[in-house]
């Protein structure tokens, strides 16, 4: 039988961070982490740095439970999943390609949680609420240049924002960007070609 386009290959589990493991469909769960269950296909199944950096320290923050999350420019949406299995309320997902929505929605629907996620095709512009607690952004640097002011909007006071998909080029402009648009910085990390930031943004 030939696999379907969502998964046309398989892949072996593999560990991310102290917490997850991305699995294919079909996988015996493991009681000692925490599944995240990703149809292999065109927007990857995880094992890119820059994603595997996001989870590493979602894992780490206690403020992802309970939270009302934004994710933009979500592919497959592993960063909204992984925050909803660590306990938050809800999460929006948000590509401009109709492909990843549909990615999007078919790994929720893997992971049983399609309920707690709502999912729209297009920019930050499509995106009128605010007051979200959690921000994440996995996209390219020169992107995120140009929404933060906007991005920072749509988060509360006291949010955290996670940037990622940054090439080292466009760490400090990211960074200073931020930090003067009213964010704090907590985190910078350099992996071996992009970097991430966790920032909060301050009441």
């Amino acid at each position: 039988m030939s696999a379907s386009p969502e998964m046309p290959a398989a892949y072996a589990p593999f560990a991310i961070g102290e917490r997850f493991r991305l699995v294919p469909p079909g996988t015996a769960a493991d009681n000692d982490r925490i599944d995240l269950v990703m149809a292999r296909g065109a927007f990857g199944s995880g094992e890119h740095e820059t994603t595997a950096s996001c989870l590493e320290l979602l894992e780490t923050r206690p403020e992802v439970a309970g939270a009302r999350l934004l994710d933009l420019g979500s592919g497959t949406g592993i960063l909204a999943i992984a925050a909803l299995k660590l306990g938050a309320a809800a999460a929006l997902c948000v590509d401009i390609a109709p492909e990843a929505v549909h990615s999007a929605r078919h790994n929720c629907g893997l992971n049983g949680i399609g309920s707690a996620i709502s999912h729209r095709c297009g920019t930050l512009a499509a995106v009128p609420e605010t007051g979200f607690d959690l921000v994440l952004a996995n996209i390219y640097g020169d992107i995120l240049l140009d929404i933060a002011a906007d991005l920072v909007d749509r988060a509360r006071p006291g949010a955290l924002l996670l940037l990622s998909g940054m090439l080292w080029e466009y760490n400090f402009d990211v960074r200073q960007r931020y930090q003067t648009l009213g964010c704090t910085l907590l985190k910078n990390r350099f992996l071996e070609e992009f970097s991430t930031l966790l920032l909060q943004k301050r009441p």
